[in-house]
């Protein structure tokens, strides 16, 4: 089951902007929901899908025009929100860096914490939230999080379908000239337990997903993609072969993703650039750049031409990943 709330504001003061906040269209309900009448009050019209045991949070959307060109989109593996919080890191990049989207992964809190903490409270008031939890009975694990400085036509959490969207991963924003999916893909595992689950099941789902908003505009996907695609992009490419993230089945996948044309924005850049975006925390992996390029921005290769820059943020500390910050010039529309 997943979070979701429909609510739908219509405003008869012609002064006044009309105000919807709806799921993705053709978004399926949440498994584990009720319907709630619609109730009328004065000018107000409001009809809300409401969650069965689980409460209900607040999403807002808009026109989801930005009104400023370029804009800068960044994407984190935090490795646990509530850590780079308390040090300062997340405040200290978002001041420094000023994203006007910022998507987090692997945030590790679950909707219970994270609303006796008041999270939502410790960001600046300019982004708008939303975000997307592991259901019980898991806790502090995967999470993802979207904050964007303007308001999205309409949202999706998970995939709707139930087998993907108990753990947290995947948000999908609407905005006019594109769709914005943030997403922490399933890791193999340690003996690679999952490998099977991710690669013939979660891959091949997500995919869909993919070019079902790609057959409508442009689509952007961004987060920790759990793979590292070439030699190039990992320290030790051969002593690798067996490990999550660099099997044959995960890489193969990729590839096929690539050939039916999305494009990697970082290598589409910087063919020859070694670099990356993850190293293991528990050794002197990062002192010794000794690491993996695991997360990514990824665009339909007919949106490619807004892409300005793609670029890996590895003077940035705080987690074992390092941000990721993709440049779109949105003059350069398709």
């Amino acid at each position: 089951s997943d979070v979701y709330k429909r609510q739908e504001q219509v405003d008869q003061n012609p002064e006044k902007k009309e105000t919807k906040t709806k799921q993705k269209p053709g978004a399926k309900e949440a498994q584990g929901t009720k319907k709630v009448k619609t109730k009328d009050s004065g000018n107000m019209k409001q009809t809300t899908l409401m969650p069965i045991s689980v409460s209900t949070l607040k999403y807002q959307v808009g026109d989801g025009r930005w009104l400023k060109s370029p804009i800068k989109i960044s994407s984190w593996n935090v490795n646990g929100l509530r850590a780079v919080l308390d040090r300062n890191d997340l405040q200290n990049y978002i001041e420094q860096s000023q994203p006007d989207i910022l998507c987090l992964n692997e945030t590790k809190i679950d909707q219970a914490k994270w609303e006796k903490e008041g999270i939502q409270s410790k960001f600046p008031a300019e982004y708008n939230q939303y975000w997307t939890f592991c259901k019980p009975p898991q806790s502090g694990y995967s999470g993802v999080c979207i904050l964007s400085k303007v308001k999205p036509i309409s949202y999706q959490l998970e995939l709707n379908i139930e087998k993907h969207d108990l753990e947290g991963r995947t948000i999908t924003l609407e905005y006019e000239l594109f769709y914005l999916v943030a997403c922490y893909v399933p890791n193999a595992g340690q003996g690679l337990t999952r490998l099977k689950y991710r690669t013939e099941e979660w891959d091949i789902d997500f995919k869909k997903h993919l070019d079902d908003l790609r057959s409508k505009k442009t689509v952007i996907l961004c987060g920790d993609l759990n793979v590292s695609h070439k030699e190039i992009d990992l320290y030790n490419p051969k002593g690798s072969l067996k490990l999550a993230g660099y099997t044959v089945q995960e890489r193969q996948q990729f590839t096929q993703l690539l050939d039916d044309g999305y494009l990697d924005t970082f290598r589409q850049k910087y063919p020859e650039k070694v670099q990356y975006s993850y190293w293991n925390a528990r050794t002197k992996a990062r002192e010794e750049n000794k690491g993996w390029r695991l997360d990514y921005f990824i665009i339909n290769q007919e949106g490619y031409n807004m892409v300005e820059d793609s670029i890996i943020r590895d003077d940035v500390r705080g987690s074992d990943h390092c941000p990721i910050e993709l440049t779109l010039d949105l003059n350069k529309k398709v």
